[in-house]
């Protein structure tokens, strides 16, 4: 199957059966917000829903409504947001962690990752509704605010607790920065730039080790690699997310050493980080580049897919077959993982002995998937005008 066939399929599945299964079984139409899993009947599954769900649920139905799905999208999306507001928002303004199945909160601390998806989902609200863009600027300024006089760190980025405790996490930089880039384009006044450059020059700094060129996990309060283990753990599927984020935030300011940054994290992501069994991202290693957890996630294969076309966006023309090829493969890893499980759901783990682990599909790698098949829309359509100009000329 060329890509194009692939990016159909996709979309297809998105707008045919995932967008509505998750609307209809995923959401909680009792208590509001959404399950954090269906189970593989097809059903919401009742228990403990983390606060970073409902977020990545606004993202995901807006994101579909702009892609063309003509499903009640922003009835979806409002209702991740109401239960965001109404069941997660503390007194403070930022979004607590967790709450049981009744709709009562049993962790109410402040997480920067749940703070990063927050703003997220208010970036996505503010692009798609008019209505609510005043609404969603306030909020998300509010949470940029308590962050900022509560958790900074006094070089760059946040801590995670305070007082501050280590580990400090390249994680939710990540994902903040994902969400600062976002506000950019919607709230161009707003301090959202002025973060963003500040996450990109500590990744660039710190997260970025300059003697392999990998993104390491974790940290000391000086943003040195925590001791032991911790410090040395890399993720590949991360090396993928942070090459993407690179090439989104490099390519438009022309900064060639992020862009630099990212053709490496590519390699060490295609080099390092495949099974060579069944082709696809597996979870961990160390700084040697060692397998320490051989287990793949399907958010990994979404991150590899995403890396790769941000690669052909920035390639020399003699690499492009390269890269062709690559996002080829990630296609073929990730079609892995919605085999044998309702259409509209999708496996979660695979296992170095090629079987997946019997679990719920999880809500919260719906953002992922909606994200990659939102770039392969957007680079399909980018094709399809060159050769358009190409026929025509």
């Amino acid at each position: 199957m060329d890509t194009h066939a692939h990016i159909l399929e996709l979309k297809q599945w998105l707008f045919e059966k995932a967008l509505p299964l998750w609307w209809a079984e995923g959401a909680d139409h009792v208590l509001g917000g959404y399950y954090e899993t269906i189970d593989l009947t097809g059903r919401g599954a009742k228990g403990p829903r983390r606060g970073r769900v409902n977020p990545r649920m606004i993202y995901s139905f807006c994101e579909g409504g702009r892609l063309g799905w003509q499903g009640p999208w922003e009835s979806a999306a409002m209702h991740a947001l109401n239960s965001m507001l109404d069941s997660y928002r503390t007194d403070e303004g930022y979004v607590a962690g967790l709450m049981d199945d009744t709709g009562a909160l049993t962790d109410a601390s402040f997480d920067l990752y749940n703070q990063a998806f927050a703003l997220l989902g208010l970036a996505s609200i503010a692009a798609a509704d008019e209505v609510h863009y005043a609404e969603a600027r306030q909020i998300a300024g509010q949470i940029h605010d308590y962050m900022r006089a509560h958790y900074a760190h006094s070089e760059a980025g946040f801590h995670e607790t305070n007082p501050p405790s280590e580990p400090l996490a390249s994680n939710p930089h990540m994902h903040l920065l994902e969400a600062t880039m976002a506000w950019e384009h919607v709230d161009p006044e707003g301090p959202w730039r002025d973060l963003s450059e500040e996450l990109m020059g500590l990744a660039l700094r710190h997260f970025i080790d300059p003697e392999t060129g990998a993104v390491r996990e974790f940290f000391d309060l000086q943003w040195e690699p925590m001791p032991g283990d911790k410090g040395r753990r890399l993720e590949p599927g991360h090396q993928f997310e942070w090459a993407w984020l690179l090439v989104r935030w490099g390519a438009p300011r022309q900064h060639e050493q992020a862009l630099a940054a990212a053709r490496a994290l590519y390699d060490i992501g295609e080099g390092h980080g495949l099974d060579p069994n069944h082709d696809v991202v597996i979870m961990a290693l160390d700084d040697t580049f060692a397998v320490t957890d051989p287990v793949a996630r399907m958010w990994g294969q979404t991150e590899w897919i995403k890396a790769a076309i941000a690669m052909l966006e920035i390639c020399e023309a003699d690499e492009r077959q390269r890269y062709v090829k690559s996002l080829n493969r990630s296609l073929v890893a990730l079609k892995k993982f919605f085999e044998g499980v309702p259409p509209g759901l999708w496996r979660d783990k695979l296992q170095p002995d090629g079987t997946f682990i019997e679990e719920n599909a999880p809500a919260s790698t719906f953002y992922h998937i909606v994200c990659a098949i939102s770039e392969l829309v957007s680079f399909d359509a980018v094709q399809d005008s060159r050769n358009i100009l190409k026929t025509t000329s």
